[in-house]
């Protein structure tokens, strides 16, 4: 028997894979509740506030908890990136995307957690390829993922059996993630990227699944990836 959805937080709600959940937890019949620093055109429950502040990020979940009744799931799509050599990257451009990426992501979990124990609830935090493997100007990316990465991990053995746990590892998909990038740092035209309402799929798979079982680990890439494995 597949798991309800409930009121589900989505990170990053107003555009790319965040929307994409969105749009896919409301078909799943569930109630997606966004939590990003602009407004989504879509008509739900929203909070506005920027994750590279990880105190305003906690008074945000809690405050919409509040609003809603609780929670039952996180997904933290939300994600920034500073491509360039570590060098040549801004040093508040190469915090900010460690603050937005991990950090906020850290406390959007923390401040919900509360609901998702008492409710045996469920996150999905999104890492990325770039966070099993490294590559060149990514020092900023690839860091913020990897710390995803060892936070999932050791966040699923520390609430293992009292909430569930998902690490999605997506690889490139067509969204504005990479708006405003020079050349040097786009996919190229032939680049085979994935929906994200693809991927967003995966997440509700991951969200559905019963009672006592979890995927905890996903890796959703186009056919053709040349960041994995």
């Amino acid at each position: 028997m597949t798991q309800t959805l409930g009121t589900v937080l989505v990170t990053g709600g107003s555009s790319g894979l965040g929307a994409a959940v969105v749009t896919a937890v409301a078909e799943a019949g569930g109630r997606p509740v966004n939590l990003d620093r602009v407004k989504s055109e879509a008509d739900i429950e929203q909070e506005i506030v920027d994750l590279a502040s990880p105190r305003a990020a906690e008074d945000a979940v809690r405050s919409v908890s509040q609003r809603v009744g609780g929670l039952d799931a996180v997904v933290t799509c939300a994600g920034t990136d500073a491509c360039g050599r570590l060098d040549d990257v801004a040093p508040e451009d190469w915090d900010r995307v460690v603050l937005v990426n991990l950090l906020g992501t850290a406390a959007v979990v923390r401040a919900a957690m509360p609901d998702l124990l008492a409710r045996r609830g469920h996150v999905v935090t999104v890492a990325s390829t770039l966070g099993v493997r490294a590559l060149s100007d990514a020092t900023a990316y690839s860091a913020s993922k990897f710390g995803v990465v060892g936070f999932t991990r050791a966040l699923a053995a520390e609430t293992q059996g009292r909430m569930r746990t998902t690490m999605l590892v997506p690889g490139g998909m067509h969204t504005h993630f990479f708006d405003g990038r020079v050349e040097q740092y786009l996919p190229p035209p032939d680049a085979k990227l994935n929906q994200p309402a693809d991927v967003a799929r995966a997440v509700i798979f991951a969200l559905q699944q019963p009672e006592g079982c979890e995927v905890r680990e996903l890796v959703v890439t186009p056919s053709v990836e040349g960041s994995w494995p």
